[in-house]
């Protein structure tokens, strides 16, 4: 969430912002509710000052006549005070429900536009394979070696769900374990975190719980939901708490599954373990000093690509575009693995991405830290995937095919895995 003075002193640059990111927020409407708190809140002080100087001539009013007189004005105040307040909390109450549609502020460098063509390549990593043979994609991979079980994952749970068996258990495993050692020598906390987090937890880090457009499960009859990324439940761990300046930078790495209802994805760019409901991801979260966070946003990018690096997985890394920023974003970059399966003739796809929210979160989360001037200022938040597990399968699958359809296992993860190649009918 912006600060309430910051939309209304910027209120041309607050408007092209929300314009440029296609989302839909009234900041006219938060510029006037705060207009009206700010006078509302002076009238209700007045109205204090004005039953603290009737109580204190009460004290000095000894004759019946006067002391009367200052008895109904106190009413008369009481009676004031008690509508004052009630009007300043309903404002108060639209005001924070307008501005929470409002988006983070995006970085001035994000590239304008609405589609993945509208993003920005910075660079690419690793040599795109050549076949001499006709690639399968990753879901022929999976059936062809019995390590993905998609059919049974929809008879069981239904379409986006699957099975991991055999080899598939111990690559997934392997991957999770891989990617806790590396981020744990960059000095991150590991955390196992729970798949359960409360509304308000949601809506502090910017996600919606409720309504058709909300990618998010929401229990029944529950103020909870199960969460898409343990981004949710990492930041919520410090929420309302005042940190020392000291203790900053906080380096998490959350490690958990993720739920996703996935409305409306489909097509052959979201088949297979591309876009499912269910997967395991490590999320690296960082909470840190507002002059730290470009800096760290760029670490955390690098400690991406390193993870990618050592799996041997060609890449290319993005600048997101402002309508694909998401609202609590500042600045997002993707990292997208070359996917040979992914289309005719293969194609880049998402595998990790790391945003930098400024304060956004830390607004709506109430996460502070004392500065050296005795001050408490909000953090600046940022997270990273380390690991989607799901997303990682197919890269490896498909670019580490064989000519005879097996798959050999990147030499990062062999000692992980317990075995070098995956073959079909072993």
């Amino acid at each position: 969430m912006l600060d309430y003075r910051f939309i209304a002193e910027n209120l041309e640059a607050i408007k092209k912002n929300i314009a440029d990111r296609h989302m839909k927020a009234d900041a006219e409407a938060v510029a006037a509710l705060y207009a009206k708190r700010t006078k509302l809140s002076t009238n209700l002080q007045a109205l204090q000052q004005q039953r603290n100087a009737n109580a204190a001539a009460m004290k000095g009013k000894m004759e019946a006549i006067g002391r009367e007189a200052l008895i109904e004005e106190g009413k008369k105040l009481k009676d004031s005070i008690a509508e004052a307040e009630a009007e300043l909390l309903e404002t108060e109450a639209e005001l924070e429900k307008e501005a929470r549609k409002i988006p983070n502020m995006a970085h001035p460098d994000a590239p304008v536009g609405r589609e993945d063509s509208d993003n920005r390549e910075l660079r690419q990593v690793g040599k795109v394979p050549a076949f001499d043979f006709t690639p399968l994609d990753h879901v022929e991979l999976g059936r062809k070696l019995d390590i993905i079980d998609f059919d049974s994952g929809t008879k069981v749970s239904g379409t986006k769900f699957y099975y991991l068996k055999n080899e598939g258990v111990f690559l997934e495993l392997g991957l999770i374990r891989y990617a806790l050692d590396f981020v744990q020598k960059k000095g991150f906390t590991p955390y196992i975190t729970p798949d359960i987090a409360k509304t308000e937890i949601l809506e502090g880090i910017g996600f919606s719980p409720r309504g058709e457009e909300s990618n998010i499960y929401a229990l029944e009859g529950e103020e909870t939901c199960l969460i898409g990324t343990s981004e949710i439940t990492l930041g919520g761990y410090y929420s309302n708490m005042i940190l020392p300046k000291d203790a900053l930078p906080v380096r998490m790495a959350g490690l958990s599954h993720c739920y996703r209802r996935e409305a409306g994805a489909a097509g052959q760019f979201s088949k297979g373990l591309y876009r499912v409901h269910q997967f395991t991801k490590l999320e690296m979260f960082v909470l840190c000093l507002p002059e730290d966070s470009e800096n760290m946003h760029e670490e955390i990018c690098s400690i991406e690509e390193e993870i990618f690096k050592n799996l041997e997985i060609p890449f290319r890394v993005v600048d997101t575009c402002t309508g694909d920023l998401g609202a609590p974003a500042y600045r997002k970059y993707d990292l997208e693995a070359w996917m040979p399966g992914r289309g005719e003739a293969g194609d880049w796809g998402e595998v990790t991405s790391t945003s930098n929210c400024t304060d956004y979160q830390a607004r709506r989360l109430n996460t502070r830290f004392k500065d050296s001037d005795g001050k408490n200022k909000f953090v600046h938040m940022l997270n990273g995937t380390a690991i989607a597990v799901s997303r990682a399968l197919v890269a490896i699958l498909e670019n580490f095919q064989q000519s005879d359809g097996s798959v050999r296992i990147p030499k990062a993860l062999v000692s992980y895995c317990g075995f070098d190649i995956i073959k079909a009918g072993r």
